[in-house]
């Protein structure tokens, strides 16, 4: 009898048919990049040109960076302070990126492209992949669907914003602050994390009727260091397991 054996990788785990990881890297591209819709129409709802939202999608590429910077340019923030909390959203990318170079030990001349390319969704998909072969598959298929599709998106929502008028007329205005915080949401799993989110509403709220206009977001990164405090109760009892 012939026995049939599937190829494994170096850790053990199946290798992946490139189906399989196509579409993983469609599902998650498709489902992401539609959402660019929003992110147009957020940037007409702060005064944003068709051209300067693009911009921001095709130089910017994160969306949670690019949310917040027409979030907080709608609320009135001054341009420095918007960009700067946009800026410390993005920061995240950069860890990313290291741990992506190892896992897919691109050649030098491509690296800086895809760097352009290092979000969320495809470090996602790159490093749920069982070896270098399909990292690289889905890490390309992700990026590329998702950049394609988010930017010609961004398009359609920045011109049939554009089409309709003031956007704050139909509420269009509410489209960053809402997508952001549906982005936000699903990250605060850990109770460290839900902690600092809250204590950073909380000084925002208080420092909107005291400071100068986009002060107050900036006033949000003191609740930082409320994530190196160890947890105390059940939650901490049950995360160290004594």
């Amino acid at each position: 009898m012939t026995v049939t054996t599937q190829p494994s990788c170096a850790d053990g785990r199946a290798a992946r048919p490139a189906r399989a990881v196509l579409r993983d890297s469609l599902t998650v591209g498709v489902g992401v990049g539609v959402s660019g819709v929003a992110f147009g129409a957020a940037g007409a709802g702060a005064h944003l040109t068709v051209a300067q939202t693009c911009a921001l999608s095709l130089l910017v590429f994160t969306g949670a960076s690019q949310f917040a910077l027409v979030a907080a340019l709608a609320a009135g923030a001054a341009p420095v302070a918007a960009v700067a909390g946009a800026l410390f959203l993005g920061i995240r990318n950069a860890f990313y990126g290291m741990r992506l170079a190892e896992r897919l030990r691109l050649p030098v001349a491509l690296r800086p492209l895809a760097a352009q390319l290092v979000i969320d969704e495809t470090a996602a998909v790159t490093l749920a992949q069982p070896d270098r072969r399909a990292a690289r598959l889905g890490f390309t298929a992700t990026g590329v669907c998702l950049f394609a599709l988010w930017n010609l998106t961004t398009l359609l929502g920045a011109l049939g914003a554009g089409a309709v008028g003031d956007p704050a007329r139909y509420g269009l205005d509410a489209a960053g602050p809402a997508v952001f915080l549906a982005l936000l949401a699903p990250r605060l799993r850990d109770p460290r994390e839900r902690r600092v989110a809250v204590a950073a509403v909380v000084l925002v709220l208080a420092g909107t009727p005291l400071l100068p206009t986009g002060v107050p977001v900036l006033l949000a990164l003191a609740a930082v260091p409320l994530a190196a405090v160890p947890l105390v109760g059940p939650a901490g009892r049950g995360r160290s397991g004594r």
